[in-house]
């Protein structure tokens, strides 16, 4: 017994020193540093990529892999081509001489277990090969009918069929394992015969002789139990540099019986800004451009990234910055990373109309935006953001709750897809209602989230009941629900493995299992033609995987099964809301990013996975801790990032800052949406809209459903709610919408209106110069320059009556970008 605990820490101890030398360890010698600085070759084909670079920081030091010259001490146990690509013929030991400006370097090399006759599994070195050729891709052989009826499974998430389709299918007539180099499968990629997917492999390159050798040693099947990659890591994962610079990259495997392997060969190479960054399919990355580029390195359904830096300017001093909070501390630390000197702060009149539209989607009083841009007291800005919040304490000054309430149901309303259409009048606003109490009382989030996730009973008494009515099935509650609250898109995983992630169909089915036993009946309690619906928990209920039959188990995303007697769903919400999962807290704080800055550290907002990162990691970070530790509290999310100096930087781009569409070294620029600008339209012409079934005075933000026949609102884009995306709510401006502002009715005739604000002017008697200011005030929430107090004048010299002038000034107003944008 002590013989085999001791053999076991042996072999564990060997293990760990083998993946302690793939992963990083390096060695230093006359200025050039080698990874690894030792190398251990398993088996035959195995290959390792060096990576040779300068003294200094590692995230600064220039790669020199292909600028020093290698040699071997015996090619015949390993030989090293020009890129510093290792590969293992025999057993034994040999050394690796690295040299530059007659500066050397030796790293040793042992190589085990290379036999005469090769063993190829499947799973392990043939479903690679075939990934890096791009056969199992959707565009090829695992699209949905296959080429030339061979089919494959996308990305080899299917590894029995792929081997039945290769070496069963059609009377096994891909493979010859008599004379494997005369087999379809080798002449095809090869075009020794036609092939429609062009060449895919070369002739006795390795990758060919791997799979020759596995058809030699009998096409040996999948094994069950095989050995999976659990995590990949790419080398480096992190560097600076100019553009022009070259990159070569590392990739190192880890599997699940804990050995490692360099992967470099077999990995997918991808740019995700090829502004920034290019890269060909050996890994060799090539700076393009200034800025921030991940790329994206693949294999065997795991995925890693590499950011490459490109400061905009190579010498830079942060100017007249001073941090409001954390959220600048880390900012500002972006800033001087990237070289990026960002706008100077926006004066108040702009940060008053901005504050007001972000936080409560309306914009201010005239008595408002007076008392604000008078007031010298230094904190005014912070001030305005606690009473737009209602977070003063005082009730006198708390005022703005109701406006905030009715904005934020809107938005989520939105999102959760709330609409007569879909759960009838009753239920639309029993949902809609349950929403503005939630935002009145500023219910913390998790506690919103886990009454909507777990809700049950009738959908006209109780509001989140209709979540159940609006996605029918477990399969639409697990999207909708990941999508909505853990920002991820588990679509592409319903049918195969997810292309960009972790995410497997056994981890979409196992999700889609805590809804297993949500169900409804229907109920008369309001009558027989009531049409009520009563959401309820049966006491049984499954979900089969598609492929395996098999009856999944309730599993949180890369969690362990869990169970519960009553309700699946309570553990569920447990684990979603729960402070230790950084779906959940990162999702709304990415969400809250975008509503306030322009755009999420995450974009889309909804789709955070390891291939999608944030802009800036530590910002996104540590707002979802503050987010935790301020229990869920969205209005305290929002006060952090609103009385940041990053939210209050003028939108005005610098020559220097005008590219940066990521980093928010200037405010971004966006249209109002349909709401908050017919209400804007309203309060500056003095002339409210009118909606069917609702009660005069009654705003566009306040509307309930998606369904009012309002040829404004349809016009700029509010939406169906078809769906649970942010992008159903178009931002962009079109054409019809142009004309809409310049030659519509609706314009026209509420600038003119009789009981309007123009007509309350003229009755007023005031002199120019205070109408004029007063139409500013009203609608760009600023006093006019004495230019355009000078050219009204004159304009009004010009006209024919005064009322066609002002009304021509108001117009003139309504149709500027400062008025139709947030800025």
């Amino acid at each position: 017994m002590a013989s085999n605990i001791t053999d076991s820490i042996r072999s564990l101890a060997c293990l760990l020193i083998a993946a302690v030398s793939l992963l990083g360890t390096t060695k230093a010698h006359a200025g050039l540093i080698v990874n690894p600085a030792e190398v251990t070759l398993d088996g035959n084909f195995a290959r390792t990529q060096l990576l040779v670079r300068s003294e200094g920081s590692a995230m600064r030091a220039s790669d020199r892999t292909h600028q020093v010259s290698y040699a071997s001490s015996d090619d015949t146990i390993v030989t090293v081509d020009d890129t510093g690509r290792l590969l293992a013929h025999s057993n034994g030991t040999a050394t690796i001489t690295i040299t530059a400006d007659n500066e050397t370097v030796s790293i040793p090399v042992t190589v085990n277990n290379v036999a005469e006759l090769a063993t190829v599994a499947f799973d392990h070195d043939v479903r690679p090969v075939l990934s890096k050729a791009g056969c199992n891709m959707g565009a090829c052989h695992a699209s949905q009918y296959g080429k030339g009826g061979f089919v494959l499974s996308v990305f080899g998430f299917n590894p029995q069929m792929d081997w039945n389709s290769i070496v069963r299918d059609r009377q096994s007539r891909r493979t010859n394992l008599l004379d494997p180099e005369r087999s379809l499968f080798l002449l095809k990629p090869t075009m020794h015969v036609p092939h429609g997917g062009g060449q895919r492999l070369k002739k006795n390159s390795i990758d060919y002789q791997i799979l020759a050798e596995w058809l030699r040693g009998g096409a040996a099947a999948p094994i069950k139990d095989a050995a999976k990659v659990t995590e990949i890591r790419v080398l480096p994962d992190r560097r600076v540099a100019s553009i022009g610079d070259q990159q070569q990259l590392r990739v190192v495997a880890t599997y699940s019986d804990g050995t490692t392997r360099d992967v470099t060969h077999w990995s997918k190479f991808d740019t995700l800004d090829d502004a920034v960054a290019s890269v060909s399919d050996d890994g060799i990355v090539t700076a393009a451009g200034r800025g921030q580029g991940p790329i994206m390195v693949r294999f065997e359904r795991r995925a890693a990234l590499s950011m490459f830096v490109v400061p905009y300017t190579e010498s830079f001093e942060l100017k007249d910055w001073q941090n409001q909070n954390f959220i600048d501390e880390l900012a500002a630390a972006k800033f001087e990373e990237l070289g990026l000197q960002p706008s100077p702060l926006c004066d108040d009149a702009t940060f008053l109309r901005r504050a007001y539209l972000d936080a409560i989607g309306s914009v201010p009083t005239l008595e408002e935006t007076k008392a604000f841009l008078e007031s010298t007291d230094p904190d005014k800005r912070t001030q305005l953001v606690d009473r737009l919040l209602g977070l003063t304490g005082d009730p006198t000054l708390d005022i703005h709750n109701d406006q905030y309430a009715a904005y934020w149901t809107l938005k989520w309303s939105d999102l959760i897809r709330n609409s007569s259409r879909t759960v009838g009048e009753q239920g639309m606003w029993a949902l809609h209602n349950w929403l503005k109490a939630g935002f009145r009382t500023n219910k913390p989030f998790n506690e919103f989230v886990k009454e909507l996730v777990t809700a049950k009973g009738s959908i006209y008494s109780n509001g989140p009941a209709n979540y159940f009515r609006i996605n029918r099935t477990s399969t639409d509650l697990a999207e909708s629900t990941a999508q909505l609250f853990l920002g991820v898109r588990l679509q592409c995983a319903k049918c195969h493995h997810h292309p960009f992630e972790s995410f497997s169909q056994a981890d979409y089915y196992g999700f889609a299992a805590f809804f297993s036993r949500v169900g409804t009946k229907n109920s008369e309690d309001f009558g027989l033609f009531g049409r009520e619906s009563i959401v309820l928990v049966k006491s049984s209920g499954s979900v089969r995987h598609p492929r395996t039959g098999q009856v999944m188990e309730p599993t949180p995303l890369q969690g362990e099964p869990v169970t519960h007697d009553l309700d699946l769903r309570i553990p569920l919400a447990e684990w979603m809301t729960s402070p230790e999962n950084d779906y959940f807290s990162k999702a709304v704080v990415n969400r809250y990013v975008s509503y306030l800055l322009g755009r999420g550290l995450v974009d889309p907002v909804d789709d955070l996975r390891e291939t999608n990162p944030p802009t800036n990691p530590e910002i996104l970070d540590a707002l979802a801790k503050k987010f935790v530790d301020d229990g869920f509290d969205i209005k305290q999310l929002m006060r952090t990032i609103m009385t940041s100096r990053l939210y209050q930087l003028s939108s005005e781009p610098t020559p220097q800052n005008a590219a940066d569409e990521r980093f928010y070294s200037h405010y971004q620029v966006r249209r109002l949406p349909a709401e908050p600008l017919l209400d804007a339209i309203d309060i500056a012409t003095g002339s409210s809209t009118k909606f069917k079934s609702l009660p005069p005075g009654t705003r566009a933000i306040e509307l309930p459903d998606a369904e009012y026949p309002n040829y404004f609102l349809t016009t700029f884009a509010k939406p169906r709610r078809a769906t649970v995306c942010e992008c159903e709510r178009m931002p962009d401006e079109n054409l019809a919408q142009a004309l809409h502002t310049l030659n519509g009715d609706i314009l026209a005739d509420k600038i003119a209106a009789k009981d309007g604000r123009i007509a309350e002017l003229l009755k007023s008697e005031k002199p120019p110069e205070e109408i004029v200011t007063e139409l500013y005030l009203a609608t760009l929430c600023r006093q006019p320059t004495a230019a355009e107090i000078t050219a009204a004048k004159n304009y009004l010299d010009e006209s024919p009556t005064p009322k066609e002038c002002y009304e021509d000034i108001l117009w003139a107003l309504l149709n500027s970008k400062q008025f139709l944008f947030t800025h």
